[in-house]
């Protein structure tokens, strides 16, 4: 039974991998719909895997490098090459832009690797990378959908509005922007309820009407952290060093560091270290 639960949680991850793969197959077959559905699919798992890893106290540093590495392709391989065979095909360089938003899921990963990675976290330091990640995709659904179709496909150039998307997320995930965790769900405190409460109110319009709902609450989100930053302020939510750049003067990192910070690693090890949200 031990055994079962210790490997449940890399089976979770073994999952998103196989939809983010399955994704980027369904996107050259020309089938870009199912595609987007599978980002979401491989997102759920994603979500699920970190969870199982803290309650029964199996993650591993192994299995948080392999989440991180599953996370690139499942929410920055994947999306991209969604909306190249989507939108930009025909643009001889717009691969550029597919290259630029998988440059930038990676190093926000290796990032979150360093930063937070198997700690208790409060909120993230940049949009999360599944969550740009299914913002991008479920623009697809949602394009396909009458409202789109009736009332909102004649207002703008989409091409371009998608493009300026991916640069966004990019630069987010990149960014010290401050995004907060999942709420946490409980029955004895307001807040827990207030977490049941959106928790439910996600699953109804996830299970009811996704295509209508998951874009439009992914740019909520993205609104959210930006709104909030820009009313707060980011000072006060900083990290204490930006690991991007915590090179002394020779480029090595100081040995005094590096012995913090591994065995910060092994004091946190009962922690998943993935990105979910």
């Amino acid at each position: 039974m031990r055994r079962a639960i210790v490997i449940l949680p890399g089976a979770f991850t073994s999952g998103n991998l196989f939809f983010g793969i399955w994704a980027i197959v369904e996107s050259a077959r020309g089938d870009l719909v199912r595609a987007a559905w599978f980002i979401v699919a491989a997102a759920v798992l994603d979500a699920l895997d970190g969870r199982i890893a803290r309650m029964s106290r199996t993650g591993t540093q192994f299995g948080a490098e392999m989440d991180s590495l599953v996370d690139a392709i499942s929410f920055g391989v994947a999306p991209a090459l969604l909306v190249y065979f989507y939108q930009f095909r025909a643009g001889e360089w717009a691969w550029l832009l597919c290259f630029l938003y998988v440059l930038a899921a990676v190093l926000r990963l290796a990032r979150f690797n360093v930063e937070q990675a198997g700690t208790a976290k409060s909120q993230f330091f940049g949009l999360p990378s599944p969550a740009a990640g299914m913002t991008v995709a479920t623009f697809v659904p949602f394009a396909q959908t009458d409202f789109f179709l009736r009332y909102l496909d004649a207002l703008w150039a989409w091409p371009v509005a998608l493009a300026v998307l991916m640069v966004m997320c990019a630069l987010l995930m990149v960014s010290l922007v401050p995004y907060p965790i999942w709420p946490r769900m409980g029955l004895r405190s307001a807040r827990g309820l207030v977490g049941i409460g959106f928790t439910l109110a996600f699953l109804a319009g996830t299970l009811y009407v996704p295509a209508y709902f998951l874009f439009p609450f992914g740019l909520a989100y993205i609104a959210f952290g930006l709104t909030r930053a820009a009313l707060t302020g980011l000072s006060e939510r900083l990290p204490e060093r930006d690991p991007l750049a915590d090179d002394d003067e020779n480029g090595q990192r100081p040995v005094e560091g590096i012995v913090r910070f591994r065995l910060a690693r092994r004091r946190r090890r009962h922690g998943s270290g993935g990105e979910d949200l």
